[in-house]
């Protein structure tokens, strides 16, 4: 049966125009950690030889991730992924958890100029993760002046 290559199928559920994927040693560790910091929840897992990863991907709020432990013509490319939340309080909750899940941490919550409040922690597989939440709305000219008095 010929495909029809003008027909236009839906994205799978939390894909975007853009999904990251990134390959790390380890994957498993690295799902687990997703699991148990962030609330992931698994949609597809495809094991390879050895207790590897083949192709994972995991929902994370309403976007998916993709990963696995690489191979051939796959070397290890971990990433760093900007983790949004709810807001400033879920930013602490999450950072504690995903300490306690085993992430190393990178810099701890609190409130940036730009009008986020942030923290960043480092996952098993060596991804760079920045907890996020937008808690003040800043406008550009705002902004502008706050760098400005940085110098």
């Amino acid at each position: 049966m010929p495909i029809d290559m003008t027909r236009k199928f839906p994205r799978p559920h939390g894909h975007h125009s853009i999904t990251p994927g990134f390959a790390v040693p380890g994957a498993a560790k690295v799902i687990t950690f997703l699991e148990s910091a962030f609330g992931g929840r698994i949609l597809e897992r495809y094991d390879g030889p050895n207790g590897t990863v083949g192709h994972a991907e995991v929902l994370l709020g309403d976007s998916v991730v993709m990963l696995g432990d690489g191979g051939p013509g796959h070397p290890p490319m971990p990433a760093s992924l900007s983790y949004y939340v709810e807001n400033g309080e879920a930013v602490d909750r999450t950072y504690q958890r995903a300490i306690a899940a085993g992430a190393k941490s990178l810099t701890e919550p609190k409130n940036q100029f730009y009008g986020y409040r942030s923290a960043s922690v480092q996952d098993p597989g060596g991804n760079h993760w920045t907890i996020c939440a937008v808690v003040e709305e800043v406008s550009k000219e705002e902004l502008a002046r706050r760098m400005s008095d940085m110098k």
